[in-house]
């Protein structure tokens, strides 16, 4: 619980914890250094306490930064003084320092969770979630037994809904889609508790249900000289060309997800039928795509020339001995961002421009062919022709169609 007291006292508190928690010495300089600035600027306003606001009007004034830092790009030199700010909200709040992301090859659970975090991840498991979609969920989840840690929680039954609410509260700064996703790991997670007897309350009805309407980002999308810039950018004289150009024209045309185009298997290609038949690594939909007749020779071009004899059963492999599928967690950006320069396409700034860009390029294609929304959603593999609809906000020649003319509207009246 929230306890007040002097912003002197509280930024003492604070430096004594970080010693506690063996940070550096220059770091704690650091910190004390900019605990006396922001203690000098609640002077100058007459403010004995530390409050959120009192840390918003430092940010604004001597660094120009608003509260949705979280947000909004903000000046590189205010990142201390954020950090500082929330050590002091976050230890009067909750009387604890809650740490930063710190990228460790694996997480160490405490030792009063072990047994309940490792029946979590094998119930995960058997529910058949995609390793990115665990790797999300645990990691969330993670951050927020961290927190109970912190608080000296030694049993899931300790945890209160009091705790939940100042949870909440430290998450509630950020992107509503981020707290979208973290409210719903918990809600999942604590369910589970009740439901396998480890709790005895179910706290899941604590975890508050966010209302926020349905409106996906404008998905990022090329032109079709750019798409045609971009595979004629591609050296077929090469292996790695070969294999690249192939893997170019199955998104571009067949608009295949970046997994399924690694997960592809030599099985999975019927040159009897011209057909490409697999399961989708993201919905377990079993689809066929037809082989083109550009796909069908880029593919034997490929297979023929440069796929380098190896066991896996993989289509495309890596050309660097050992010769291996792309890894799990390769998404092939850097292949997009080669061929985009040699190209000599201009990307602005904030664009999207990964393989999956190449997906939304031919929904939009098709969209302005006059394909239908559901054919659009076949054609991707979407398990919820809903999904489609976001394609709409691309095909600016109808959009136009759409608006009003007001000299039109005016002569009705």
């Amino acid at each position: 619980m929230e306890t007040k007291r002097p912003i002197g006292v509280l930024a003492a508190e604070v430096v004594e914890e970080l010693v506690k928690l063996n940070y550096s010495y220059n770091t704690i300089c650091g910190y004390r250094a900019s605990f006396k600035r922001i203690c000098k600027f609640a002077e100058e306003r007459g403010e004995q306490y530390f409050t959120e606001n009192l840390g918003r009007q430092y940010l604004k004034v001597r660094y120009n930064c608003t509260i949705d830092y979280y947000t909004k790009p903000f000046p590189i030199k205010a990142k201390s003084a954020i950090r500082s700010v929330r050590l002091l909200g976050d230890y009067q709040l909750h009387g604890v320092i809650i740490r930063r992301i710190v990228k460790k090859k694996r997480y160490v659970k405490p030792p009063q969770f072990q047994e309940i975090l490792d029946a979590y991840e094998i119930e995960c498991q058997q529910n058949e979630y995609t390793q990115r979609g665990m790797r999300g969920r645990l990691q969330r989840l993670f951050f927020f037994v961290d927190y109970l840690s912190l608080r000296k929680v030694m049993d899931v039954n300790d945890i209160s809904s009091e705790m939940l609410s100042d949870y909440l509260l430290y998450i509630s700064p950020r992107h509503e889609k981020s707290i979208a996703a973290i409210l719903t790991t918990l809600r999942v997670f604590l369910r589970f508790l009740y439901q396998h007897g480890y709790t005895e309350k179910n706290l899941s009805l604590y975890v508050p249900k966010q209302n926020k309407y349905y409106y996906p980002a404008v998905p990022t999308s090329w032109e079709p000289d750019e798409v045609k810039r971009l595979l004629d950018a591609v050296d077929r004289g090469n292996p790695q060309g070969k294999r690249d150009y192939a893997i170019l024209l199955m998104v571009t045309k067949l608009g295949l997800r970046v997994g399924d185009v690694k997960a592809l298997k030599l099985s999975d290609l019927n040159w009897a039928t011209k057909t490409i038949t697999l399961t989708q690594e993201k919905t377990k939909e079993t689809v066929t795509y037809p082989i083109l007749h550009d796909i069908g020779w880029a593919l034997i071009d490929y297979l023929q020339n440069a796929r380098p004899v190896c066991e896996t059963p993989c289509v495309f492999v890596r050309l660097i001995a050992p010769y291996a599928p792309f890894g799990c967690n390769a998404n092939l950006h850097n292949m997009m961002v080669k061929y985009i320069r040699l190209a000599g396409i201009t990307v602005p700034r904030g664009k999207k421009q990964g393989l999956h860009s190449l997906r939304h390029a031919l929904a939009s294609t098709l969209l302005e062919q006059g394909t239908s929304l559901a054919m659009i959603s076949e054609i991707l593999g979407h398990v919820d022709s809903k999904t489609a609809s976001v394609y709409l906000h691309t095909d600016i020649k109808n959009l136009k169609a759409c608006a009003l003319d007001p000299e039109e509207v005016f002569s009705c009246e």
